[in-house]
This record gives structure tokens, C-alpha cells and sequence, in this order.
């Protein structure tokens, strides 16, 4: 059984800011894995909580080791745990069902009411130990390399967009290409969409998006992305938006560009209310909506273990920047500048 101490990316106080403190490893527990992290990602909710904005300061409670995309190896397993031995390459799904709640009883833990996630409600993997469920880990299969088994987490957040609705030979509109808005273009291709059309900002994303396999990046800055859409669809707009920036302009262009009948996926996270003409972009058109919260589980995991085993998505553009946990400064820095699509931060000294 591991015990000591171990290096954490903390959380120490309420405030912006982190710093790398010496914890002790944690202690197994009955029906529970240690597992000793490998690789992990930064993600957006990480940007929160590095920034203490309002909502980290209504959710978190300090201290606390924060990070939830990661992959490892089975250092320890507790009381109980057969399906899992020491030295095993695992990863993990981060939300944590109570099982209790009617979701939950109805087959949809991922709509868990009483949810808790590792990394925002207890400590996470920004660390060289994290403790997690056994019921939540994922065996990887080896096919599988570390750097895309660190980020199956949000990974399955597009493909649960992507995949949450018919896909082969439908065009497809992506709005904003983040790193899971990237994602979905590459899931959306990999499932055999047609024309995909995306919509971004950031120069340094436009390019990535069009590395992942978009046919066509418009800038909305620079263009009525909307009107060419439907010019190149010849009036009649793309089957399928998959909504990922949150921008509430973005939002109203994505149903712009959506055809009578389409089905819109939205999981970006608008930071204020979002006004939408109903009548026209959805009453009318007859739109199915639909909002995508985390990754079914666990037909998500199954859907992308199978996509990845098979090799069938090319990830590699998201994948510049690979720096030691104490270098944390630094990787946030060049997500915030829009300069890096998946930072991943590996624990001094691993390998």
C-alpha cells in the first residue's frame, strides 16, 4: 500500500491562483482505486477555478487539489475491488452518481441531481495519486496511448454531442472551436458525416479546425458565417449543429444555419441568459433541441473506447504542449492566450 506524500496542484484559499503543495498520498478505501496519474489535461472548469470567478467561489470549498481529465496506472486497490490490479493503464469518468436520485434510477446517471465530480468537490488528479470509485474507473485498452487517454473525459462530452442524433451523410455546423469543438469535428468525420462546416475567432483555432478535417472555418467576425452557410447549402442549411462555444451570438447564427428539421446539440455554457426568435428557429422549423451535460454513462465510454481502439480519430492536432506539473503557470497561460488546444501536465518525474 502507497503511503507518504506527493506533489498536488492546489487550490489553498478562495482567491485566483494556485500552488504546488506536498499533501499526503490518499488512502484507499473499500470499493475504491489509487491510481498514480500519469498524464493529465487542463480543461475549461480548470481555467474557473484557477481564476476564482463567481462561479468556482459558489461551488468550490478550498483547499482542494483541482484537475479531472487524466490516465494512469493502478498503484493500489482497496477492500473488495477484483476487476482491477496494480499496474493496469486506466482512466476515469469524473462524475460521481448518488444512484438514488430519479435520473439515476431511470437509467441516466449522467443527470444526476445530487452529483459530485472529482476535481471540483473533492480532490482531483492534478497530482501524482488520485483516488477514485472503482466504479468509475475505466480499464484502457492498449491500443489506446496516454496522451488521448487524458482527455477521454471531454472527449466524451463530443461524442455524446455528436452521437446523441443520427450523423452518416448529414452536413454538420460546429460553432466554436474550442478543444471540444474539435473534438466533435473529429468525431463527426470518423462517424462519416459530409460537408462540416465550423465557425471560430481565434486564428489559432481556425487553423486547428481545419487540421482536424473541417471543409470549411469561417471567421464571424469577417463574414455573415450564416448567410454562407446556406449559400453553400444551397438554401436549405446543415442536418445538424452541434453548439459549442456558448457565445450567445454564436448560439442565434448556429439556428440561423440550421435546416427545417435539424437537430442542434447545444453543450457550450453561455455565461448570461440567451434570446432566441423561437418561432422561426425552432417552432417552425420544427428543430429537434437538445442539451448534452457530461457523457452517458456509460455508452459514451463504449462508443469512444471502440472509436479509439480502432484508431478511427486523429487527435494529434490538439496535442502541442506537454509540460511538468510545476510548469502549471505556464500551461495556463497558453490556454487563456488561445495559443494551445490540450495542455497536458504530467507529474514530476513520471514517465
Amino acid at each position: 500500500m502507497t503511503a507518504g506524500t506527493m506533489q498536488a496542484l492546489r487550490k489553498p484559499r478562495p482567491e485566483p491562483g494556485a500552488q504546488i503543495e506536498s499533501v499526503p498520498v490518499p488512502a484507499v478505501r473499500p470499493g475504491e482505486v489509487l491510481v498514480r496519474v500519469r498524464a493529465a489535461s487542463i480543461c475549461g472548469t480548470d481555467l474557473h477555478i484557477y481564476h476564482w470567478d463567481q462561479w468556482s467561489a459558489s461551488r468550490l470549498h478550498p483547499p482542494l487539489t483541482f484537475g479531472h481529465e487524466f490516465c494512469g496506472v493502478v498503484e493500489a486497490v482497496g477492500e473488495g475491488v477484483t476487476e482491477f490490479r496494480p499496474g493496469e493503464r486506466v482512466t476515469a469518468e469524473m462524475h460521481l452518481a448518488c444512484h438514488h436520485c430519479r435520473p439515476c434510477r431511470a437509467g441516466q446517471p449522467h443527470l444526476c441531481q445530487n452529483v459530485r465530480i472529482v476535481g471540483i468537490d473533492q480532490d482531483g488528479c492534478f497530482a501524482e495519486f488520485v483516488r477514485i470509485p472503482a466504479t468509475n474507473v475505466w480499464k484502457l485498452n492498449d491500443a489506446i496511448p496516454d496522451h488521448y487517454a487524458a482527455i477521454m473525459d471531454p472527449l466524451g462530452n463530443a461524442v455524446h454531442s455528436v452521437l446523441a442524433g443520427p450523423i452518416t451523410g448529414c452536413t454538420v455546423a460546429v460553432t466554436g472551436c474550442g478543444p471540444i469543438g474539435l473534438m466533435c469535428i473529429a468525431v463527426a468525420k470518423a462517424c462519416g458525416c459530409s460537408t462540416l462546416y465550423a465557425t471560430e475567432v481565434s486564428p489559432h483555432r481556425e487553423k486547428l479546425a481545419r487540421e482536424m478535417g473541417a471543409d470549411l472555418v469561417l471567421n464571424p467576425r469577417e463574414t455573415d458565417a450564416a448567410a454562407r452557410v446556406l449559400a453553400e447549402t444551397h438554401g436549405e442549411g446543415v442536418d445538424v449543429l452541434l453548439e459549442m462555444s456558448g457565445n450567445p451570438g454564436a448560439i442565434r447564427q448556429g439556428f440561423h444555419m440550421l435546416r427545417p428539421g435539424g437537430r442542434a446539440s447545444l453543450l457550450g455554457i453561455p455565461g448570461e441568459p440567451v434570446t432566441l426568435d423561437l418561432l422561426p428557429d425552432v417552432i417552425f422549423k420544427g428543430a429537434t433541441v437538445l442539451g448534452i451535460y457530461g457523457r452517458r454513462m456509460f455508452e459514451t465510454w463504449l462508443q469512444m473506447d471502440a472509436l479509439l481502439r480502432e484508431r478511427r480519430l486523429n487527435l494529434e492536432p490538439l496535442f502541442k504542449e506537454r509540460l511538468q506539473l510545476g510548469e502549471y503557470a505556464r500551461a495556463f497561460q497558453l490556454l487563456e492566450q488561445g495559443a494551445a488546444g490540450k495542455v497536458l501536465l504530467v507529474p514530476d518525474g513520471a514517465k
